[in-house]
């Protein structure tokens, strides 16, 4: 039986997760985390999530829940997933993150972990978007130069960070497979008198509004045609049912930073 524990335990994603944990053989909830004051704090963790009790009490402490458990899951704010990131590398505990909106001195940080345990970083935990990652990077390598890549993302009103992490990491696997340097190339917006388009430029454009669970599409746009490549999101429990799946995927793996693309063997 491998343990998991789960932090935001109380919120929409850790439910869903804890949900999906509920429900797959050969798994259990191990500890339930949340933030020190949180108003949910020593209720059931299975409860909290909609369904029956698991006996595992929604605490603060991330020390205890790892005290039973093998892997954690993360989806919390960049400042919190650090600082788990800190105590799984003092426990030697294995970690999924799925957190988005780190900079690139904190993904270092991340790097620098996977050196002592192993860990999942991706952006998006859909097994449906990172087959489409891998389906870009072909794509972007059959077309070449004569098709013109934009990427628009929506997402509900009380997401924080923008582009999204899987936008983002679409522009990387553009940029990667048609050897463009994606910081150079990257355009997040246009107003005014802007010139005509560069080639090399890859356009990323962001909605918010109301509950969009989250909207990808890919344009390459080229002369007389257009190639639309996208993943729409229906619930959370795609996000929730691939995290579970890297987690049981961790489960003997050496020190290391994997992402769902290895999780997938794709």
């Amino acid at each position: 039986m491998i343990r998991i524990a789960v932090t935001g335990a109380a919120g929409r994603m850790g439910g869903r997760i804890i949900h999906v944990l509920r429900e797959t053989a050969g798994l259990e909830l191990g500890g339930a985390v949340e933030y020190a004051g949180h108003p949910r704090l020593g209720e059931d963790a299975g409860l909290a999530a909609g369904g029956a009790s698991l006996g595992v009490t929604i605490g603060d402490s991330l020390e205890n829940a790892l005290a039973g458990s093998s892997v954690l899951i993360d989806f919390t704010t960049p400042e919190a997933t650090l600082a788990n990131l800190a105590v799984c590398r003092r426990l030697g505990t294995s970690m999924v993150i799925g957190t988005t909106g780190l900079s690139a001195e904190q993904k270092d940080e991340i790097r620098a972990a996977a050196e002592v345990i192993p860990i999942v970083f991706a952006p998006n935990m859909s097994i449906g978007v990172n087959v489409c990652l891998r389906v870009l990077k072909d794509l972007t390598r059959i077309l070449g130069g004569d098709f013109e890549a934009e990427i628009v993302e929506l997402h509900h009103n009380r997401k924080k960070d923008a582009p999204s992490g899987t936008a983002l990491r679409m522009g990387e696997v553009i940029a990667e497979a048609s050897g463009r340097d994606f910081a150079a190339s990257a355009v997040y917006s246009r107003h005014g008198q802007i010139g005509e388009r560069k080639r090399e430029e890859i356009g990323l454009q962001t909605v918010r509004g109301g509950d969009i669970v989250g909207e990808h599409t890919v344009y390459f746009i080229g002369m007389g045609e257009r190639i639309e490549l996208s993943h729409r999101a229906m619930t959370r429990d795609m996000f929730a049912r691939g995290a579970v799946r890297a987690a049981q995927w961790l489960e003997g793996k050496k020190a290391g930073l994997y992402d769902m693309q290895d999780v997938l063997g794709i």
